[in-house]
């Protein structure tokens, strides 16, 4: 069965010569003349590749991308970005909200077959690799380990990567499901009126995030990023609502969860309100100590992050290191941070 393509390109010409060499390469291939057109066709169709036009009318390709994004359907769909602008902010932004690839027009028929036919490769491998069929929910009820079946639905479950400062979901999105971090960071954070950040958590291998939207059925309250190269797995909202109904040990998990969360978030608040500069930022090392591998003692985390996460200015984050370097508590190395005396960061002073 041959593989689907989708092209949206508002330009004519260049959209039905992308078809016809496709179509002359065995793909069955679908245009749609703007971003608006190419979505309805996505949900329709269910393409396995996007091709896809940045500047258009309608919608343009960021708001195509962002739009499917929020689709645990079509949020995997390999995308690659047509441009006739090869400024670097223009691909950067492309890749950073999730594009696979990208084509700077004028481009041959050759990188374009290469393009299409390697990302979907790509695809081919990942799926072997990450999925298997689900069984129906309806066979939990023979089971009494409800834990043990979370953990199963997790590995048979399709997994997403995430690029560095890719966004994962948005406040005030709504919810759609429970995304259990598989490999690298994600942090969360919640925007001031005048634009500054503040790190309300961050997350990282066997971390969920996204309890709340499951326990109170209420919208993401903050914003999660990929603060590395990562890979998550998102449980759909209602495959976790039937597990919590079957398994109360499982809701109880999760309760749990939240209520850790609460905890961490007063801690924080009291934190911010009133502890000293040093005190802070001792503090959210110390968190971030904790968090890593045993193998790795190395935080690497950026400038920008930690003061997002302590609630300090950039500058001040940048002069209370240097002051702890110079005091031996720490050493430093462009961003990556070693913790050389965790006693007495722990008994910092206010």
């Amino acid at each position: 069965m041959s593989k689907k393509v989708l092209v949206i390109e508002d330009n004519d010409d260049i959209r039905e010569n992308i078809i016809e060499i496709l179509e002359l390469a065995s793909y069955t291939v679908q245009g749609a003349k703007n971003g608006k057109e190419g979505v309805e066709l996505v949900t329709k169709i269910i393409p396995d590749i996007i091709l896809c036009d940045i500047m258009m009318p309608e919608l343009d390709g960021y708001g195509v991308l962002y739009l499917l994004n929020k689709n645990p359907e079509t949020g995997t769909i390999p995308f690659i970005f047509l441009t006739a602008k090869a400024e670097r902010v223009d691909l950067r932004k492309g890749m950073e909200m999730g594009a696979d690839d990208y084509l700077t027009k004028p481009f041959d028929d050759m990188e374009l077959l290469n393009a299409v036919e390697s990302r979907l490769k790509k695809k081919e491998i990942a799926l072997e690799f990450y999925s298997k069929s689900l069984d129906k929910l309806n066979a939990l009820v023979s089971k009494n380990d409800g834990l043990g079946e979370l953990r199963r639905i997790v590995q048979e479950r399709r997994t997403r990567q995430f690029k560095k400062n890719q966004v994962i979901y948005y406040d005030g999105d709504t919810g759609n499901g429970l995304y259990l971090v598989i490999s690298g960071r994600v942090k969360t954070i919640k925007l001031s009126e005048d634009g500054r950040e503040l790190m309300t958590g961050m997350y990282t291998v066997d971390d969920y995030l996204g309890v709340n939207v499951i326990l109170a059925n209420e919208p993401y309250s903050d914003t999660a990023t990929a603060l590395e190269d990562s890979v998550l797995c998102l449980i759909p909202k209602d495959q976790i609502e039937q597990l919590l109904n079957l398994y109360p040990v499982v809701a109880k998990e999760f309760i749990k969860l939240l209520s850790n969360n609460i905890r961490e978030k007063e801690d924080q608040l009291l934190q911010l309100a009133y502890q000293s500069v040093r005190k802070k930022l001792a503090l959210s090392l110390l968190r971030l100590h904790r968090q890593q591998d045993d193998k790795d003692p190395q935080i690497k985390i950026s400038r920008e992050d930690l003061a997002a996460m302590a609630g300090m200015a950039t500058e001040t984050v940048s002069r209370t290191l240097s002051d702890f370097k110079e005091e031996g508590l720490i050493d430093k190395k462009g961003s990556a941070i070693t913790l050389l005396n965790i006693a007495n960061l722990s008994k910092m002073k206010n």
